[in-house]
């Protein structure tokens, strides 16, 4: 199991919505945490990343996801385990619905969102399976998440994404070239070339 990965995507839309009887007020919060098959950022100028289809199934049947408040874990606000989270794909990717707790972040979170204070979505993961392809036209690749072990997602005012809480050094750990690796490479392919051609 890899490191822990957090990506962060801004959204078209937070819904809000508030209902309730006299004296009890459910506030909601909605909308896709990722969208299938769209290309990310350029993450640390070396590949893009896209969410295939069917990546969240095992984790949505198996895991207890939580949803925090800019990935704190000490300001939850919704869980799969007792329904005050639902998480689920559909065609366009993974949506979610958050009734949020009466408590102050709870409350909190419900004004920044309907303000548009916080508009964007992180998720928190590991990868269990992923592919990465070569765009010789680019000099890039492209990661391809195929099952991913989610465990968290938060409504978030900054980007994680590009940046993410996997080192810099785990990039060897994914077995990829950089674009610096590949310029050396040639470079030394070159060398060798005309070298041959000396003799």
């Amino acid at each position: 199991m890899g490191k822990k990965e957090i990506r962060f995507l801004p959204v078209e839309d937070i819904e809000v919505r508030s209902s309730g009887d006299e004296g009890s007020t459910t506030s909601t919060i909605a909308g896709y945490v990722v969208k299938f098959n769209q290309r990310s950022q350029l993450i640390w100028g070396e590949f893009y990343e896209k969410v295939a289809k069917g990546a969240f199934a095992r984790s949505l049947a198996e895991n207890v996801i939580k949803a925090f408040w800019n990935h704190r874990s000490d300001f939850v606000l919704g869980s799969t385990k007792n329904g005050t989270l639902r998480l689920w794909e559909d065609n366009t990717g993974l949506r979610f619905e958050c009734d949020l707790p009466n408590s102050t972040w709870g409350k909190d979170a419900f004004e920044s969102i309907s303000r548009g204070d916080v508009d964007g979505v992180s998720f928190g993961f590991s990868v269990r399976q992923d592919s990465f392809t070569y765009l010789k036209e680019e000099d890039v690749y492209e990661r391809t998440l195929i099952d991913i072990d989610l465990r968290e997602i938060s409504p978030t005012p900054f980007p994680a994404y590009p940046d993410s809480e996997v080192s810099q050094r785990s990039i060897d750990q994914l077995g990829i070239t950089t674009k610096e690796q590949r310029k050396l490479e040639k470079e030394k392919l070159l060398l060798e070339i005309d070298l041959i051609g000396l003799c």
